[in-house]
């Protein structure tokens, strides 16, 4: 689009000063010289610069469809073909500085919503652009440098102090902080030890370790955040799909405004020949809608980039928009409103059974889960040293804990319900349970073959931001809503730390999935916002899935909104951004559609009979490419926006 546009600016200053109808400015070249010279600068202008276009509204017309390319194509080739006509026949006025013009400031156009498009994934590019060429790769006991690319899942990989992280994967020797600002906005290097997941480009601050590759390419976290964001750039608002099928309109509109024009001036009015072709073409000049094309693609692009930069992950245009709807919004609580790593702060044994035993019994069935309450179960177990007898023939009872055996022996490892449901009576520690549920702990019962073996208490501790997040949420008019699977007495005392009034407990992932689909039916837009574990059908039944958490794998395909800081705050964040897009949408959309409705009769003569002036092409094109200039530096200002 640049290179384009400079070209036909070089051919378009000498046509329209050859054109000699800029004012105080004399005609050098007079007819018909200046007519055969314009066609000559023009022609490179219209068939090599503006051939996108004409190519464009070919393979448009071939598809029978009527787009933007189509109404530009319609408005170059009438103002020039009409020119090559005029010169052929020996006239001594034509419109090659119009057809000139129109290419030009057309290029500049899109020449500038392609920069805020590019300037939206440039944080992106510049994160990507981290990943180091060379992987130090252990193959056959040796250390050999091969190519990032050509690491591959599986392979063992050094790295030492400062090494930025090549590929995603895990830690299997060695313990190391690492700096993760890439992906979640935290400052603070993080510590990573055995079997803790690292993210490709991250970088290795302290120690010395041995990973394990578990995702190269495309499938590393870097990767398909850089997809999710060119997704998201490249789809089309709701709003968008209005003006395309107004567009198609505004090309029947344009062409039978410039026949009616000409028919209205040369047949009715009686005008000579050459003033009717002059208003016939000015009116489909002016009638291009090039600025209804720009207006919302390029404030998506910019809107998904802002987003991008504050680590707001937006999959598409229609979820950008729909962001701005959200009546109300649906919690999690571990890992959404609670940090999401829990640790373990009581062990309540029954009689005859000591705590280590206990710890060890429910490390054994924990280690085979992902689930927050089940690491920080092994994780206690790791900090006392005891060693655990890993289970087998493990069950996930979806929200109610596992089932498996160790030791040989039947274990159960879960919440009161499990334990009622296999005859071991949560009963017998129902007042250390009520203490512990009373000050916010997550409750873990153990049994072992159908007997209660003791209580965990686990703790998680609400994330700083989350109170705030909820005043800013209600500010906006937003209801928060708390919806957890912990015991009542747990998510009520979180939900009142936080500000939430309305809180449904001891609900399991299915039935999460059912209450947002209740708030659905009454016609509220529902959000959700959970950690895209357990969330995951909730997550997919909402109007908008909301996944706060670093790009896991089922947050990134069971929602829309990928919050890669897992910052409470950056729920209304994404709404504001919604808005203020929106609003420029909005905006955009009203300037293009109010300007093509008074502009057409002004460009096609109606004043003229009046006041004795009307639009020449050459400044029809000029105010038509003015009308995109505007639409694009409006869509751009939506980088001011404070999140």
């Amino acid at each position: 689009m640049r290179r384009r546009f400079w070209v036909a600016l070089g051919f378009t200053i000498p046509v329209t000063l050859i054109a000699g109808h800029l004012p105080g400015v004399p005609m050098l070249v007079h007819p018909p010289l200046a007519n055969w010279l314009g066609l000559m600068l023009t022609t490179p202008v219209v068939w090599w610069c503006g051939w996108i276009f004409i190519s464009g509204s070919y393979w448009a017309l071939k598809r029978r469809r009527l787009d933007m390319s189509v109404l530009i194509a319609t408005g170059v080739l009438a103002a020039y073909l009409s020119s090559v006509y005029l010169t052929v026949i020996g006239q001594p006025a034509a419109f090659y500085e119009a057809a000139a013009m129109l290419v030009t400031f057309v290029l500049f156009g899109h020449w500038m919503e392609m920069r805020s498009r590019r300037g939206t994934s440039d944080a992106l590019r510049a994160l990507f652009d981290l990943v180091p060429p060379t992987a130090l790769v252990l193959r056959d006991g040796v250390e050999v440098v091969v190519p990032t690319s050509e690491v591959i899942v599986g392979d063992r990989l050094r790295l030492r102090p400062g090494d930025r992280i090549p590929v995603d994967g895990t830690i299997i020797e060695g313990s190391t902080d690492v700096d993760e600002a890439l992906v979640t906005g935290e400052s603070q290097p993080a510590p990573k030890g055995l079997n803790d997941r690292l993210v490709g480009g991250a970088i290795n601050v302290s120690g010395a370790v041995t990973m394990r590759a578990t995702k190269v390419g495309s499938d590393t976290v870097l990767a398909q955040i850089a997809a999710l964001v060119a997704e998201a750039q490249n789809s089309k608002a709701p709003r968008q799909r209005l003006a395309d099928r107004a567009a198609a309109v505004l090309v029947v509109v344009a062409v039978g405004a410039g026949v009616l024009t000409f028919v209205g001036w040369s047949l009715l009015a009686g005008a000579p020949f050459l003033t009717a072709l002059t208003f016939a073409i000015s009116a489909v000049v002016i009638a291009c809608p090039d600025a209804l094309g720009l207006a919302t693609p390029t404030a998506v692009a910019v809107g998904t980039g802002l987003g991008a930069r504050h680590n707001i992950l937006i999959k598409d245009a229609a979820t950008l928009e729909g962001l701005s709807r959200i009546q109300i919004v649906i919690l999690g609580k571990a890992g959404t409103l609670t940090g999401g790593e829990p640790t373990v702060t009581d062990l309540i044994p029954v009689s005859g059974v000591t705590e280590d035993s206990l710890l060890q019994t429910a490390a054994g069935l924990s280690r085979h889960s992902t689930h927050p309450l089940s690491l920080a179960i092994v994780s206690a177990a790791t900090v006392r040293g005891i060693s655990s007898t890993p289970g087998n023939q493990i069950t996930n009872l979806s929200g109610k804990g596992l089932r498996g055996v160790v030791a040989g022996q039947p274990v159960l490892v879960g919440n009161a319900a499990l334990m009622s449901e296999a005859g071991a009576d949560p009963a017998l520690l129902d007042q250390a349970a009520r203490r512990l549920a009373s000050t916010g702990r997550s409750l873990v019962y153990v049994a072992v073959g159908g007997r209660l073996l003791g209580l965990v208490g686990i703790t998680d501790a609400i994330r700083p931001s989350a109170r705030q997040a909820i005043v800013e949420l209600k500010a906006m008019g937003i209801r928060p809503v708390l919806l957890s699977g912990d015991l009542r007495a747990t998510a009520e005392r979180v939900a009142m730390e936080v500000g939430i009034e309305e809180v449904h407990a001891e609900v399991r992932p299915e039935q999460k999935a059912g209450y947002v689909k209740r708030t659905q039916q009454e016609g509220r837009f529902t959000a959700m916002v959970g950690d895209g574990v357990n969330d995951a059908p909730a997550l997919a039944q909402a109007d908008i899935g909301i996944a706060i958490g670093a790009g896991t794998d089922v947050a990134i395909q069971a929602a829309q909104v990928v919050l890669m800081r897992s910052d409470p705050l950056d729920i209304p964040r994404a709404v504001r951004l919604s808005k203020a897009t929106v609003r420029k949408m909005k905006q955009n959309l009203g300037w293009a559609s109010v300007y093509n409705l008074l502009a057409i009769p002004v460009a096609a003569g109606v004043f003229y009979p009046s006041l004795g002036w009307s639009l020449r092409p050459e400044i029809s094109a000029l105010l038509m490419s003015l009308s995109s200039i505007i639409v694009a530096l409006n869509a751009v200002s939506l980088r001011r926006v404070v999140l």
